[in-house]
């Protein structure tokens, strides 16, 4: 299997020593959960997931909750809730989307406040090696001493920093003594929940706790991680920086896993601009296998809209539901219809950067041919066992619609 690392920017074959790949998503800032972009992003881990275990390897998955944030202390704000209430909240609702999609819980759920000893920990050490400095409470990663930052992005200085000031950096902090410095501890503010720490009371930056938490359930060494694209810069290239920094182990991470934005309206989805398309209400009127199989019509490298949401919704509901009616029926006679050139296709396109709207047209062509084979009175148990098996990998049921 090749996947495209954002690191190279190339398409690298996936290897791993011992058969176990190590893997590492970003999960969700809970105050907007759970819209079409969080799932297609969580849906592509999970497909990466399957796939590898398909292919006989085993998988030890880490999803992190950033449940202490600057957009979620202002969301509570907003409507008024005590932010771990607010946190907890949508952490509900988004692991009961999740359930509802049949995307599998990760091996190791990780609450950042719950993880605060290990942040402090490495900050620690960043600090005993000269990679970051504290002022008046506040601990900041020095960029300037780290001549690798920014290797992910591959940004000037002027452009990492209009990057990061768009996505939380606070340019003008007079602590900081480069603009692009990231905190990696924040002073205890006003109204601010805190925790106890060496240089004071006060709470972890953004960037940290995927660092500690990835290092602590994963070693220093993550084979895969991943993430929306918007996240490679600031906030994987620092986690780039911290973690190789504090571990003086290289690489953080062996191949990085990015899924590409979900557009509705003309604009990346997203609370601040009002046009989400919610998960909870799709699956009001959709199964899950057919939200499943419109996401996986997209290539998780490439941005797309949601504006044909319904269209592209009712078909995959028609083709999943035609796919579960063929499985439920009997076929036998002398001849039998051979599933392995489909699946050698359906592997070849998963194979070249998880294809997979390549690999569902393979489905339906072995949709096709199973409904040949049964209007001839052919065998077709072998190549419904492959339809189900392989339909399984993208995380569809395909349950008897007699039944449900």
């Amino acid at each position: 299997m090749k996947l495209y690392n954002t690191l190279t920017r190339d398409l690298e074959p996936v290897t791993t020593s011992d058969g176990i790949f190590r893997m590492y998503i970003c999960g969700v800032t809970p105050y907007d959960t759970t819209h079409l972009g969080h799932a297609f992003n969580f849906v592509c881990f999970d497909i990466l997931a399957r796939y590898l275990e398909y292919k006989g390897y085993r998988t030890v998955r880490v999803e992190n909750v950033t449940d202490i944030d600057d957009d979620i202390l202002r969301q509570a704000k907003k409507v008024g809730m005590r932010w771990d209430e607010l946190a907890r909240e949508e952490t509900r609702k988004y692991r009961a989307d999740m359930r509802a999609l049949n995307v599998r819980p990760p091996d190791h759920y990780v609450w950042a406040t719950q993880e605060i000893a290990a942040m402090q920990e490495m900050i620690s050490t960043l600090l005993e090696r000269g990679y970051a400095y504290e002022k008046n409470g506040s601990v900041y990663y020095d960029v300037r001493a780290d001549q690798d930052f920014g290797q992910l992005a591959k940004m000037g200085y002027a452009d990492m920093l209009a990057t990061a000031n768009e996505r939380g950096n606070y340019p003008d902090d007079p602590n900081k003594r480069d603009p692009l410095d990231f905190v990696l501890w924040q002073a205890a503010q006003p109204g601010e929940p805190t925790w106890d720490s060496p240089w004071g009371k006060g709470r972890p930056g953004w960037h940290i706790e995927c660092s500690a938490m990835s290092t602590r359930y994963l070693g220093p060494t993550v084979d895969i991680h991943a993430g929306g694209a918007d996240l490679i810069f600031p906030h994987h290239d620092c986690e780039i920086a911290q973690s190789e920094h504090s571990s003086g182990v290289k690489p953080f991470v062996r191949y990085w896993f990015h899924v590409a934005m979900v557009r509705y309206q003309g604009e990346k989805m997203s609370k601040s601009l009002g046009n989400m398309l919610f998960v909870k209400d799709l699956l009001e009127t959709y199964s899950a296998d057919a939200l499943r199989l419109y996401l996986a019509k997209h290539h998780y490298r490439e941005d797309w809209s949601a504006d044909d949401a319904e269209q592209g919704l009712e078909e995959a509901q028609a083709q999943v539901t035609r796919w579960a009616e063929l499985l439920a029926r009997a076929g036998a006679g002398e001849h039998s219809l051979d599933p392995e050139p489909y699946e050698k296709a359906f592997r070849a396109a998963m194979d070249d950067d998880l294809d997979t709207p390549r690999a569902v047209g393979h489905l339906e062509s072995l949709a096709n041919a199973i409904a040949e084979c049964l209007e001839a009175g052919d065998d077709v148990i072998a190549a419904q066992v492959t339809l189900r098996t392989l339909a399984g990998v993208l995380g569809l049921r395909l349950e008897d619609p007699h039944l449900v």
